[in-house]
């Protein structure tokens, strides 16, 4: 027997500010649904979760819950007056003796029950809510952005946490790989249209693809119609004007057919270009230390990062990883060692607590108004790299309209104000990123741009995130803090990182290895696995002996991953089946070959300075 859904919205219309929202939206959350909710930024994707909540009324339609079914909602900011400690909030819900429970999300979640919710930080105060939906365990919970203000051992946490319930849930997230690992049906909001596909988040570039592909065919065929209709009306008309006027009647009714559709919103006009070349060397980091207090941040520290390093930070909140970047930076000293900038540095800094942005500012006031931007005797135009531009044109670029131009910024959703933070940082030229999770909030389209841009970008980026996919696509070295002054360099992104840290875990491990016979090596993999085990010379730096010591699982790695691709891409039938994927595969594989090289290049010559 079909059990009854949790949750259905029948025929629901929403306006906001005379815009509408949804017309006739029809949706059903069923018993072990564990759904993605996705779409750009300011689709409506909060609104919807809103409604599904009970939160926000509808202007028609029917919300129908079950009677005994629960339905929680984590919002993004949680109203926690009335309480005096952030454990009082959470535990507000249950029955006695249930308290237990917020102790356990809150151990997961890294918050203290016992903050005062008048200290409490925004983060801790979403980590509140968090452990409050959680310890309820309600039939249907609604995650608004859950990983925001997460490190990434507690998002692990949650992962565990949300792949175990049987408890369904509706999920808005930034995090890819978080998306990813949880949901099994995708729901997908497109200029007011919710879409639903039975596949998870993994499938969902796809089945985007598949309908924006199938729209444009169905406009092209609708076009060509209207086209053969108004030639008709032209060249015939006249002479069967009476029995024809239905024809006509028609013609017109396509024309408002296609004036009506709406055009798919753009990606971001984003673009990052480099100023002047910074010399070879951008930072050069000997014997760092800093504590504060009885708190050390790193201790003996060295690192070298060159021109086009991409330098990814990460560890749990509150290890230093800004502290060490703004150490770097030359922003804090050290208690100790030395920190040597590179030659014709440009700094261009996207902060996380988005501080340089006024909230009681238009979007207007804030570009013309920035002194990096300010265009002399103008104050209807910003400066572009270079370039004097329209500041409407400049937020169009950004995916804002025209009506939000004089909005304060204060009114932004936190996409937007990662967005128009970005449109700030890259109105100009500049050849060193620092970005402190620059990934909070922005929706997944606009993350895979920033990913594309950072790819191209000709200078340097130091990257803090907890996003690992970003990490992944993004970072070449990745610095690991843990902890009690800990900061180790890996090779590589998240995966990388995590890859190598088990096998330095397993390598430590005491077991006796079968001594086998080893023939000519074929690679620079198996040359270094060959090879006796070794301390690296002493010629080389810190950051090169462990660049040696790593290479080689990174270059098998690749090896197995180009095997993959190559193997995928065999299949005759693919490019005409499946284009999208044939190219994102052929793109891979082009990419592998380049880092392939490069590594068993690098390989190769700090081998030839380790044995000198």
């Amino acid at each position: 027997m079909a059990r009854a859904p949790l949750l259905q919205l029948s025929q629901i219309s929403l306006t906001f500010g005379g815009n509408p929202v949804f017309d006739g939206l029809d949706l059903v959350v069923q018993p072990g649904d564990r759904v993605a909710l996705v779409g750009r930024n300011g689709s409506g994707k909060s609104t919807l979760m809103k409604v599904m909540a009970g939160l926000v009324d509808p202007d028609a339609g029917l919300r129908v819950v079950p009677p005994g079914v629960r339905v929680g909602y984590m919002e993004q900011e949680p109203d926690l007056s009335g309480f005096a400690t952030l454990g009082e909030f959470a535990a507000s819900g249950l029955d006695e003796g249930e308290g237990y429970k917020v102790e356990i999300a809150a151990e997961g979640l890294k918050f203290r029950p016992e903050t005062p919710v008048a200290t409490a930080s925004g983060g801790e105060r979403r980590r509140a809510a968090l452990a409050k939906l959680l310890a309820e365990a309600p039939e249907l919970m609604l995650l608004d952005e859950p990983t925001n203000h997460l490190d990434i051992q507690a998002i692990g946490w949650l992962e565990t946490q949300l792949s175990e319930t049987r408890t369904a849930f509706v999920l808005i997230s930034h995090d890819r790989a978080f998306l990813r690992a949880l949901t099994r049906a995708t729901l997908w909001i497109d200029r007011g249209v919710v879409r639903r596909s039975e596949r998870g988040f993994a499938g969902f570039e796809e089945w985007r693809e598949t309908v924006w592909a199938e729209e444009d065919e169905a406009r092209h065929k609708l076009d060509r119609k209207i086209k053969a209709e108004a030639r008709w009306a032209v060249e015939g008309i006249s002479a069967r004007r009476k029995r024809n006027m239905g024809r006509v009647r028609a013609l017109a009714d396509l024309r408002a057919e296609r004036g009506a559709q709406i055009r798919r919103q753009g990606t971001a006009e984003m673009a990052l270009e480099a100023g002047q070349t910074s010399g070879k060397r951008v930072i050069e980091a000997k014997g760092l230390s800093k504590s504060f207090g009885d708190k050390p941040i790193v201790k003996g520290f060295d690192l070298r990062v060159m021109r086009g390093d991409r330098v990814a930070f990460v560890g749990p909140n509150g290890v230093g990883k800004t502290t060490l970047l703004k150490m770097l930076t030359g922003e804090i000293a050290p208690d100790a060692g030395s920190v040597l900038l590179g030659t014709n540095l440009d700094i261009a800094v996207f902060d996380q607590a988005r501080a340089t942005l006024d909230l009681s500012m238009s979007l207007w006031d804030g570009l013309v108004n920035d002194p990096e931007m300010r265009v002399s005797g103008r104050a209807d135009q910003v400066m572009v790299r270079g370039v004097p531009k329209h500041v409407v044109a400049y937020l169009k670029d950004f995916l804002f309209d025209e009506a939000q131009a004089r909005a304060p910024i204060g009114s932004l959703s936190g996409g937007e104000r990662a967005r128009l933070l970005l449109a700030r940082i890259m109105a100009r030229p500049s050849n060193l990123l620092i970005l402190d999770e620059p990934t909070n909030d922005l929706d997944v389209e606009t993350l895979d741009l920033l990913q594309d841009i950072l790819g191209d970008y000709d200078g340097t980026v130091l990257l803090v995130s907890h996003d690992r996919d970003f990490i992944d696509r993004v970072a070449t070295t990745t610095i690991a803090m843990e902890g009690d002054g800990r900061a180790t360099v890996y090779a590589g992104g998240w995966s990388d990182y995590q890859a190598q840290k088990a096998e330095g875990q397993a390598a430590a491990k005491p077991a006796a290895r079968p001594e086998t016979a080893t023939s000519r090596p074929e690679s620079a993999a198996a040359a270094a696995a060959a090879k006796p085990d070794r301390q690296p010379g002493p010629g080389l730096t810190f950051t090169e002996r462990h660049r040696l010591e790593t290479l080689p699982a990174t270059i098998e790695r690749l090896e197995a991953e180009i095997a993959r691709l190559t193997e995928f891409l065999s299949d005759p039938q693919l490019f005409a089946t499946a284009p999208a994927k044939f190219r994102k595969a052929s793109e891979a594989l082009a990419e592998r070959q380049t880092a392939l090289a490069s590594a068993e290049e690098d390989w190769l010559t700090l081998e030839e300075k380790a044995s000198a």
